[in-house]
């Protein structure tokens, strides 16, 4: 209330005093005092008219080309409301125009102290750059280059000068922000950087102010900076320097995250149908604490299932996500179920008691050379358990599963390859028997790469690394994969579940095809470690040693998507294929899997192998780890 009475004092003072301006300048023959009365009444005028506008409601430290607009029609409306008044009381003006240049001193009179006050407070504080400050040059779009360099000038250290700015347009170029010259754009990065070497003002840091600003643009900028010896960092986000409370804080930049790199733009996703997929249904997620399960419980639960059912063996991985989601989805009732899908009277029972209509197979062992090294475990759980959850599934009359699969189970040179594969194999063969009889559980099958920070990725390994001082290790020069964001990923696991269940199917009208996310082009892990050393402002070799170590058992240099067998289908959805069936009767393969789940009771690891081999021709296990027989 005392901010809004010192509005009203300062506006009605300032309209006060416009008056006898406003008859100078109209005409300097007459009195300007003359009669006093106008005084106040210009002043009433002026605040009665800015009620509407709620002109005295305004912060004048926040003023901007909006308030101005609304000082203007106040100006206008109070000078009109005090012609009006005058004329009622037969005192007319000398000059016809008086009313007109009322108002345009009324404007001057009462914007030109709102602007005077924002520019002082933006000034207040702000000091050229220190001598030693860092140079830098700023990338991205100019409204966000706008508010880091207001953001920077509050920053009472000035710890940074800025050399210019590199827009997100071309047309941009040679024009100012705040005194800092546009050089040019994105892709001019490379001529704008040789000709601030040739003129001794390389910055040594290039600082990202775009969070938008991703993927192969991002990548490009990266590959400059590097080829010139800079450094990369990112601004903090808009929202973080628009602070409400205008109150001065230090600008601290931040590396720039790989998934950044790597991430690409977002494909439109079926948001509707997939509300109607998932909204109101029992729906479970196995492997629930998992990277995928978890993920694909968070965007479940945004859906409003009518019931959630989180399962997972592992205590503490259950707590988590089950913690998080009370936090971030309180209405969505949920079960939480300490389970191993190897066990099947258990999960029968759970399936059951509880009757999903969704199921999400998450539930797996993924490391290579763990499943290498306990190979039995491996075959139990990714193979004998997807078929206790299918079976369960079915039995207790579930509308879909949706199993998540492996770019490991093409041509698979590791068990557990060859056991993921088995998994598909399976629940293609009950795909295909419930279509031929329009009845029964739909399996959809989603097959994609390695997921950024899952647990045992590389990234998280690096970080690690990297925070011990290296060396990062790499298993061999030419290892490469393919990498997406968990949550894209989910996304699109989510749109394949749409699309399956809608009756999607392949041109040749056959049925059992797999889904398979377009991963974009596969990542060396040795660039992937370089950028990483890069990005955390340190060089390759010289800082942090690249150390190669050699192929582990099982892994081979390059995962395909697709068998040659199956090939690559569009589905008409951007972000998804669809693999070509090779698909074989459920009850061959479920036989096939109860021998294997026999001879892992049992113990007998070279008959489990030997029989996984027979379902798997193109197995080729690479159990020593050797490159040359990790086929590409």
């Amino acid at each position: 209330m005392i901010r809004i009475a010192v509005n009203v004092a300062l506006d009605g003072g300032m309209a006060a005093v416009s008056i006898p301006v406003a008859r100078w300048l109209a005409d300097p023959a007459t009195p300007a005092m003359h009669p006093l009365w106008e005084i106040p009444l210009g002043a009433l005028c002026l605040l009665i008219a800015g009620i509407p506008f709620r002109l005295s409601l305004q912060y004048w430290r926040f003023a901007a080309i909006g308030d101005l607009l609304t000082v203007a029609a106040s100006a206008a409306a109070g000078a009109a409301l005090f012609a009006a008044t005058s004329a009622l009381v037969n005192i007319a003006p000398a000059n016809p125009a008086f009313p007109a240049i009322h108002a345009l001193t009324l404007l001057l009179f009462l914007g030109a102290p709102r602007v005077g006050y924002r520019w002082r407070r933006g000034r207040r504080g702000s000091k050229p750059p220190r001598i030693d400050a860092a140079s830098i040059l700023l990338v991205g779009s100019i409204e966000d280059a706008d508010l880091f360099i207001r953001a920077l000038a509050q920053d009472r250290r000035q710890v940074f000068r800025i050399e210019g700015l590199l827009a997100s347009s071309d047309r941009q170029t040679g024009r100012r922000i705040q005194g800092h010259r546009i050089l040019g754009s994105l892709k001019d990065a490379a001529s704008v950087l040789d000709q601030l070497q040739a003129e001794e003002r390389l910055p040594g840091t290039l600082v990202f102010v775009t969070p938008e600003l991703a993927g192969a643009r991002l990548a490009q900028v990266v590959v400059q900076a590097d080829r010139f010896g800079l450094q990369v960092r990112q601004a903090p986000r808009p929202t973080a320097l628009a602070d409400p409370t205008d109150k001065p804080r230090p600008v601290e930049l931040r590396p720039v995250a790989i998934e950044d790199l790597l991430n690409r733009p977002q494909v439109p996703l079926d948001r509707d149908g997939m509300a109607r997929l998932i909204q109101g249904r029992r729906v479970i997620v196995t492997g629930a604490g998992g990277t995928i399960g978890s993920e694909l419980a968070r965007q479940v639960a945004a859906f409003g299932p009518g019931t959630l059912i989180l399962l997972d063996n592992g205590e503490y991985a259950l707590w988590q996500i089950d913690l998080e989601l009370a936090e971030t989805h309180p209405g969505v009732p949920r079960r939480t179920l300490i389970a191993d899908i190897r066990d099947e009277a258990r999960i029968r029972v759970i399936f059951e008691a509880h009757r999903p209509e969704l199921v999400f197979h998450a539930a797996a062992l993924k490391h290579v050379p763990i499943v290498e090294a306990n190979p039995l475990e491996g075959l139990a759980t990714n193979a004998a358990g997807t078929r206790h959850v299918a079976d369960a599934a079915r039995a207790t009359g579930a509308l879909a599963m949706v199993l998540i699969s492996t770019d490991k189970a093409v041509n698979p040179t590791s068990v557990m390859g060859a056991s993921k594969r088995l998994a598909e194999m399976y629940c293609q063969a009950l795909d295909v028997a419930a279509r031929s009889t329009q009845q029964g559980m739909r399996c959809i099958t989603v097959r994609f790469g390695n997921v950024l920070g899952s647990t045992g990725s590389v990234v998280p390994l690096f970080q690690r690394q990297l925070a011990r001082g290296g060396p990062l290790t790499v298993t061999h020069p030419d290892m490469q994969r393919y990498f997406m964001t968990v949550r894209e990923a989910v996304g699109l696991v989510l749109q394949a579940s749409v699309l399956g269940l809608g009756g999607v199917s392949l041109p040749s009208g056959e049925n059992g095809g797999i889904f398979v996310l377009d991963m974009g082009e596969p990542v060396k892990i040795v660039h992937l470690a370089r950028q990483m050393i890069r990005l955390a402002g340190l060089q390759p070799d010289n800082d942090i040693e690249i150390r190669f170590t050699g192929l582990r058992p099982g892994e081979k240099l390059f995962e395909e998507l697709f068998h040659g067998k199956e090939p690559p289908v569009p589905t008409g959805y951007a972000g998804l294929l669809m693999a070509s069936p090779r698909t074989a009767d459920p009850a061959i393969v479920g036989r096939a899997i109860e021998e294997i789940g026999s001879a892992c009771r049992g113990g007998q690891v070279k008959l489990a192998l030997t029989l996984l081999g027979r379902l798997i021709p193109e197995f080729e296990h690479n159990a020593e780890g050797s490159a040359g027989e990790a086929r590409a």
